[in-house]
C-alpha cells in the first residue's frame, strides 16, 4: 500500500532532516533518499527560486537544465501558479522543456516558506503515467515535513 510507504518514507526524511538548517545539505540529501527509495526514476532534485527564474539546485541524476523561467515547462509552472504538476505524458505538455529526452513522466511540488514558493521538487521518470494520485499526496506530505524542518 502506496500510503504506509509514504508514511516510512516520510519518517526517514523528518529523521534524516533533524537538526540540519543548511538548505543546500538538506536538499543533496532528501534528494538521495528519494532516489534511493522510489524506482523508475532518472531525475529526482530541486530547482530554486532566483528571482523570475528557477536555478537547478542539489540532485541525483543526468545532466539537467541549469535555468528555467518561471510559468515555462513543468518546473516553471508548478512554482508560478503554487500548485503541483503531475503530468502523465510530458510530451503532451504544452511548452515542457526536455532536459533529458528519456523522461516520459514527470510530478513537480512546490517548496515553500510562509507560503511563497522558494524552490520546487521535481521528479522524472521513463515510465508514462508514473505518478498516480497517491504518488502525488505522499510526496506532497514529504515536502510538507522539508518544509517544517527547514522554514518553521
Amino acid at each position: 500500500m502506496k500510503s504506509k510507504f509514504y508514511e516510512s518514507l516520510n519518517r526517514q526524511a523528518l529523521a534524516l532532516l533533524e537538526g540540519e538548517d543548511d538548505l543546500v545539505a538538506a536538499m543533496a540529501n532528501f534528494s538521495a533518499l528519494l532516489n534511493d527509495n522510489l524506482t523508475d526514476l532518472n531525475w529526482v532534485g530541486f530547482y530554486v527560486m532566483r528571482g523570475e527564474q528557477l536555478v537547478l539546485g542539489p540532485f541525483q541524476g543526468k545532466v539537467a537544465c541549469t535555468r528555467i523561467p518561471l510559468g515555462k515547462g513543468v518546473c516553471g509552472t508548478a512554482a508560478f501558479t503554487n500548485q503541483t504538476q503531475r503530468v502523465a505524458d510530458v510530451h503532451q505538455f504544452d511548452g515542457h522543456i526536455a532536459c533529458d529526452s528519456a523522461s516520459n513522466s514527470e510530478i513537480v511540488v512546490p517548496v515553500r516558506a510562509q507560503g511563497n514558493v522558494v524552490a520546487v521538487l521535481d521528479i522524472d521518470s521513463p515510465i508514462f503515467d508514473r505518478f498516480d494520485e497517491e504518488d502525488q499526496k505522499g510526496l506532497e506530505l514529504l515536502v510538507k515535513s522539508f518544509e517544517n524542518c527547514l522554514f518553521d
